[in-house]
């Protein structure tokens, strides 16, 4: 088995954003074309904790690279106030062929990465002449996850040349800034002193924040805008209800109080919900944006797109011969062969 450690992964990942872009694209077509495995996520919670989850996402994608795993990812938000990363994770890929665990990946780099590539991959779906003229956006949420969104879609949308955030924390949105300057070059970014100022400055809009429950008004957007609803908890429910939406899998995101769940609860039915990221890769819709109302894309998270970046990162640990093998993982002293003895010469 080998074991592939964040220094090496982020090595694999440098300088791949237009790959991974159309990496996690063809992995939202193969799971449109039902070539995929995806049991619902398990939320693991706490009793004394309960902003604290660690999910397991378990999945299989086919296609050329086939690949089957699960990805264990927690969340613990107070780590953000003694400097530890909130997030961190793991993926394990097993064999196709006997099933047992042939690598084990440090994910966190790998989860944020294909999060960010999704959101800019649909950002250039939805937008107008797919964003060839979109010179801004907006963060809500100045964490690691709208760095690395900030960084996919200045490759996507070459136009971007500027960007406003706003973090409850001005030492985090000062941060950012920082950040930025490596991130995406070029791109001048502006710091907020209030949240509506931040949303009121573009019409593409990334949210990526710790809120657990929904918070932003009705009006919170400017008309027509495109938000790229990454956080799944900011909206609320009505919202959405008067809003075009797309997901990316409709049966995974209407769950745990997410607020496409909270419009579910709120309608009775799914009718809000318009097209799949995998439909718009694909083709397979009719689905047209209108200018004049807000398009607001949630997605929940899909572990194929996990496992087709791990998949990537396996095969180039591989080929680099990185990572640390360890090819006894799976035996033991009692279950080695019996060593066979000498001939005693009689």
């Amino acid at each position: 088995m080998l074991i592939v450690r964040k220094s090496e992964v982020s090595g694999i990942l440098e300088s791949r954003s237009a790959e991974l872009i159309d990496l996690v694209a063809n992995a939202y077509r193969l799971h449109d074309e039902g070539r995929t495995s995806l049991p619902h996520s398990t939320f693991l919670r706490f009793p004394d904790a309960p902003a604290n989850r660690i999910i397991g996402l378990p999945a299989f994608i086919g296609g050329d690279s086939p690949s089957a795993g699960m990805k264990w990812i927690a969340s613990f938000p107070g780590n953000i106030r003694t400097g530890v990363d909130r997030a961190s994770a793991v993926i394990v890929l097993s064999s196709l062929l006997n099933g047992h665990p042939q690598a084990v990946i440090e994910a966190s780099l790998i989860s944020a990465k294909r999060t960010a590539a999704g959101a800019a991959l649909a950002a250039g779906l939805l937008l107008p002449d797919e964003g060839a003229g979109t010179t801004g956006v907006t963060f809500i949420g100045c964490g690691v996850i709208n760095a690395e969104i900030l960084h996919f879609l200045s490759t996507r949308l070459p136009s971007l040349t500027e960007a406003t955030v706003y973090d409850q924390d001005p030492v985090r949105a000062a941060a950012f800034v920082r950040t930025a300057e490596e991130k995406a070059p070029g791109i001048t970014v502006t710091v907020a002193r209030e949240q509506a100022q931040a949303l009121a400055a573009h019409s593409l809009v990334s949210l990526a924040t710790t809120s657990a429950e929904p918070y932003l008004p009705v009006d919170a957007f400017r008309p027509g805008s495109t938000v790229l609803n990454v956080s799944l908890r900011d909206i609320r429910p009505e919202t959405l209800l008067d809003a075009q939406n797309v997901v990316d899998d409709a049966d995974h995101v209407c769950r745990e109080r997410t607020s496409p769940d909270l419009a579910q609860q709120l309608s009775g039915n799914r009718d809000f919900i318009d097209a799949s990221i995998g439909e718009l890769v694909g083709g397979a819709t009719s689905f047209r944006r209108d200018p004049e109302r807000t398009v607001i894309v949630s997605p929940f998270g899909l572990g194929v797109l996990d496992l087709a970046v791990a998949q990537l990162v396996y095969e180039e640990a591989q080929k680099q011969q990185l990572g640390v093998a360890v090819d006894d993982f799976l035996t033991t002293a009692e279950a080695a062969p019996a060593a066979v003895p000498e001939a005693s010469g009689r």
